[in-house]
């Protein structure tokens, strides 16, 4: 059976084989990237048929509010952005009202993990409670997963592990802080169905509220953080004779300015970009792996952002929120530069919030 080609001649192959308007505007679409996708709808009635199937086939943005939301009090609302009509839909809350959690990915759900609790007059504690929010508009969200065994954490980044043999899915949870501010340099391996913490080669700088993702490779990726600064560090495997070696982290170079509170995904083609942090930091920049691995700038995002929603989908950079911030933009790989959405979140927050895609 024939391959579809790899390269730009990707779109060719399809439209060939496309046997309407709509499915040659699809195909299209799949070629032109997000961005360009939503152009596309503004050329015909069969161009706007064809992407939004394309469209309808992409993941949306989950954001996961914490914290406060200016006039409303402690929250704990999430929702999706629908990038076929790029609007906010809400989703089922969350059991616990808490802030600066993690989250990713496990099997087509969205696990929420840790944070801060309110406890009263005492102010706030960590937690080790875990949710999970099953796909569909209207899910619910449980609180029947079992606690971290490793503790109360907050301000982790959470690793989805590709694997199949347990009983509800694993990740990696990466640096993060105890309720005594005690900033981690632990990597735990979290058994989703038990709750059960297993220690991993710990990172080579404390960190939390830090920016990680996993590349294609499977290689994990983090830098910044409060701790880190500047530094950044990867995840590596052992030389290819050394089967029994464990995973360890290797030194990066420094990015050009220290971050926390910053948000990190994989672009398109591979590198690592890291965004925003706290003190009004709109800057950008990526990190290209290799023998000359180097960090290269990206463009200023319009507004300054910390602790907000990032997700990298279709060539394109998203990210909403924030603390004292309710709007969302998109920067598009292709022509460089940041666009505005249309619509912004519903809350102002003054708490960290969480992410994904699903």
């Amino acid at each position: 059976m024939a391959h579809p080609p790899t390269t730009r001649a990707r779109a060719r192959w399809h439209v060939d084989r496309a046997t309407s308007l709509p499915e040659i505007w699809a195909c299209i679409a799949v070629w032109a990237g997000l961005v360009g996708a939503w152009r596309l709808t503004g050329v015909c009635r069969a161009a706007r048929a064809g992407v939004k199937e394309y469209l309808g086939t992409l993941p949306g943005l989950v954001v996961v509010y914490g914290g406060w939301a200016l006039a409303n009090g402690m929250i704990s609302n999430v929702w999706r952005l629908d990038l076929v009509s790029l609007r906010w839909a809400p989703m089922s809350s969350m059991v616990l009202e808490r802030f600066d959690h993690t989250c990713c990915v496990v099997r087509r759900s969205v696990a929420v993990i840790g944070g801060f609790l309110m406890s009263g007059i005492s102010g706030d504690t960590t937690t080790a409670s875990v949710e999970v929010l099953s796909p569909g508009e209207g899910a619910a969200i449980t609180a029947s997963l079992p606690p971290l065994s490793c503790g109360g954490i907050s301000g982790a980044a959470a690793i989805t592990v590709k694997e199949s043999h347990s009983a509800a899915g694993q990740v990696l949870l990466l640096g993060g802080a105890y309720h005594s501010h005690n900033i981690l340099s632990t990597v735990q391996l979290v058994d989703l169905a038990t709750g059960v913490c297993t220690p991993q080669p710990p990172l080579l700088h404390m960190r939390a509220y830090l920016a990680a993702a996993q590349l294609p490779d499977g290689r994990v990726v983090c830098a910044g953080g409060v701790g880190g600064g500047s530094s950044a560090e990867v995840l590596v495997p052992p030389e290819q004779e050394a089967h029994t070696t464990a995973w360890t982290w290797t030194q990066l170079p420094n990015m050009t300015v220290a971050r926390f509170d910053c948000s990190g995904c994989v672009m398109s083609d591979g590198r690592f970009a890291v965004l925003g942090g706290a003190g009004s930091i709109s800057s950008c920049e990526a990190l290209t792996l290799g023998d000359g691995a180097h960090w290269r700038p990206l463009p200023f995002m319009h507004d300054s952002r910390q602790g907000f929603a990032c997700a990298a989908v279709a060539g394109c950079i998203i990210v909403a929120g924030g603390h004292h911030r309710q709007s969302a933009e998109a920067f598009d790989e292709a022509l460089g530069r940041w666009l505005r959405l249309p619509h912004d979140l519903p809350y102002v927050g003054r708490g960290g919030m969480s992410s994904a895609l699903l």
